[in-house]
C-alpha cells in the first residue's frame, strides 16, 4: 500500500500556520539521548524538528514522502533531506542515536516502520514519537471548534486521526518505555492565524474536494461573534508522546 500524503497540496499553509514545539521538548530529548552524533527526523515535513535537532546533533537526516513539504524546509550544512518513506530507507544498519517522529507516526505502517527503526538504530538509541491534540482558546471558541472538528469535518478525517484523539495511548509500541514528555504548545494568534491553521487540516481539504466549498469560512464568521478581530488570544495545543529505548 502506498503511504498517504495528505499535506503536499497545502504545504505552504502547513509551514506558515502549523505550531512549533516548545524548547522543553528538545531539552527532554537531549536528556534521554546517550550520544549526539546522528539523528533521523522521520516525517520531517517542512523541517522544523530537524532544525532544532541540528542544534545538538553533529548531523541530522530528515525524511518525508512529500517533495512539496521538503521544498519548504530550510537548508543547513548539518541537515540532509531525503525523499523517502518511513518504512524503507537507504540508511546503513546501526546508524542513529535518536529517531524522532512529530505528529506523523499515525500515518505509518507500524510493523514495517518499527522494523526499519530497529535496523537503523544504534543499540540503546531512543525512539521519540509525539503529537498534539485539538487546540484550546476559550470556552466559547472551544465549543465552536469542537463541533467543527467532530461534526462538520469529522467524517472527513482519515481513520488514523483516532490515534491523535487517543493521545497515542493505543499506538502499538514494542520498545522499552522511557519517561514521556507532556506539556503544551503555547502561542498567540489573531483570527486570521486560526483561519490559516484550520485550512491546513487534511479533513478541511477533503471536505473542499468533495463539496466544493470551504467550511472554514462559516466557522470563522461564528468565531468573530465571540472574538473581536483586532484582538490576539493565547492558543494552547496539548502535547503527548511515547519514548522508547531500542534494545539490541
Amino acid at each position: 500500500m502506498a503511504p498517504k500524503d495528505n499535506f503536499s497540496i497545502q504545504a505552504s499553509l502547513y509551514k506558515k500556520f502549523r505550531p512549533t514545539y516548545p524548547a522543553a521538548l528538545y531539552q527532554h530529548l537531549r536528556a534521554l539521548v546517550h550520544h549526539h552524533d546522528l539523528a533521523w527526523d522521520c516525517g520531517t515535513g517542512n523541517g522544523q524538528v530537524a532544525v532544532e535537532l541540528a542544534n545538538f546533533f553533529t548531523h541530522v537526516h530528515a525524511t518525508d514522502i512529500s517533495e512539496k513539504q521538503l521544498q519548504q524546509a530550510p537548508s543547513s550544512d548539518r541537515i540532509t533531506y531525503h525523499l523517502l518513506p518511513a518504512e524503507r530507507t537507504t540508511f546503513p544498519d546501526a546508524t542513529f542515536d535518536l529517531i524522532t517522529v512529530g505528529q506523523a507516526v499515525h500515518w505509518f505502517d507500524f510493523d514495517a516502520f518499527y522494523a526499519e527503526v530497529t535496523r537503523v538504530a544504534k543499540p540503546n538509541a531512543l525512539l521519540a514519537l509525539w503529537g498534539y491534540g485539538l487546540l484550546s482558546i476559550s470556552p466559547e471558541i472551544d465549543a465552536l471548534l469542537q463541533h467543527f472538528y467532530t461534526q462538520t469535518v469529522g467524517p472527513f478525517w482519515d481513520f488514523e486521526r483516532s490515534y491523535i484523539d487517543e493521545r497515542y495511548a493505543t499506538l502499538p509500541f514494542p520498545f522499552k518505555e522511557e519517561p514521556a514528555f507532556t506539556g503544551a504548545i503555547t502561542t498567540h494568534w489573531s483570527i486570521s492565524d486560526l483561519e490559516g491553521y484550520l485550512n491546513s487540516w487534511s479533513s478541511v481539504q477533503a471536505y473542499i474536494r468533495e463539496k466544493g466549498e470551504n467550511p472554514v469560512v462559516s466557522l470563522i464568521q461564528q468565531v468573530k461573534g465571540v472574538w473581536p478581530e483586532e484582538e490576539g488570544k493565547e492558543v494552547q495545543f496539548p502535547i503527548f508522546s511515547r519514548m522508547g529505548r531500542i534494545k539490541k
